[in-house]
């Protein structure tokens, strides 16, 4: 399952079905969980760990030191979830011990060609990063999340879960759950109607979002002004409480 051409440190841990293709290096303190598949010329440096059933595909650049000038060498990490699949010349960098000392990669993502994920990014599950999108250092990005091509993240922005972004749109304050964005800089849509009907949710559900979505965006009011209103209505809907939670961890603003 290892290919003979490539390169494995004996202090890796790998599992006993990944399959490494040829000219690859995996370094030492990395850890690949079950069914993984490592493409050819991939380099994996630690510590790093990787889970089970991911597909990482060739030229793909995992576990490298970050790109801050801060770091200094100290050992931060970087964890990667299931299921995950990662297309050609990706790049994902481990954390700073200025943050937390890790970046965070969940489940059963798809990252498309030459994707950057910087240093002490946490990225939830289920999401999309489409061909050429960068991620800044400490972004945090919700569940089902879609970047479209060439989506650009400034460090320390909020994407919030089901939120979606055009293609080439530029993110300089953070996005709230559910809310569609586009544009130079980022500006709201509306909300991912669509890709909330997909995933389950109610009729109901989706007319109360989009309530809310109108009462942040369409009636003049500050954020602070508006989460005294949709806070009460947290408590009657779910979904609602998602959107309010990501108000409320707002750290740059929202885009208005």
């Amino acid at each position: 399952m290892i290919d003979p051409r490539a390169i494995v440190d004996p202090g890796a841990r790998i599992a006993a079905n990944v399959e490494i293709g040829p000219f690859s290096i995996i370094g030492p303190d990395v850890e690949i969980g079950e069914g993984t598949v490592i493409g050819p010329h991939v380099i994996v440096r630690g510590p790093t760990t990787i889970g089970k059933n991911n597909r990482i595909f060739q030229f793909s650049s995992i576990g490298e030191e970050c790109q801050d000038k801060k770091y200094a060498g100290e050992p931060t990490t970087l964890v990667i979830g299931d299921n995950n699949v990662i297309r050609e010349a990706c790049t994902f960098h481990r954390g700073t011990v200025q943050d937390n000392g890790t970046t965070i990669v969940g489940s059963n993502n798809l990252f498309m060609v030459n994707v950057h994920v910087a240093h002490d990014a946490v990225i939830g599950d289920n999401c999309i990063l489409a061909n050429d999108t960068n991620v800044a250092g400490h972004v945090k990005i919700g569940d089902w999340a879609i970047l479209g091509g060439a989506t650009q993240v400034h460090q320390f922005c909020l994407i919030g879960a089901h939120s979606m972004c055009g293609a080439g749109t530029v993110v300089l304050k953070d996005i709230p759950a559910y809310v569609m964005a586009l544009g130079y800089p980022a500006t709201p849509h509306g909300i991912n109607s669509e890709g909330l009907k997909r995933r389950g949710f109610s009729k109901e559900s989706i007319k109360l979002i989009r309530s809310a979505y109108k009462t942040l965006y369409r009636q003049g009011l500050t954020l602070a002004e508006a989460l005294e209103v949709l806070v009460p209505q947290a408590e009657q809907d779910d979904g609602v409480r998602q959107l309010v939670e990501s108000l409320q961890a707002a750290s740059r603003g929202i885009i208005r």
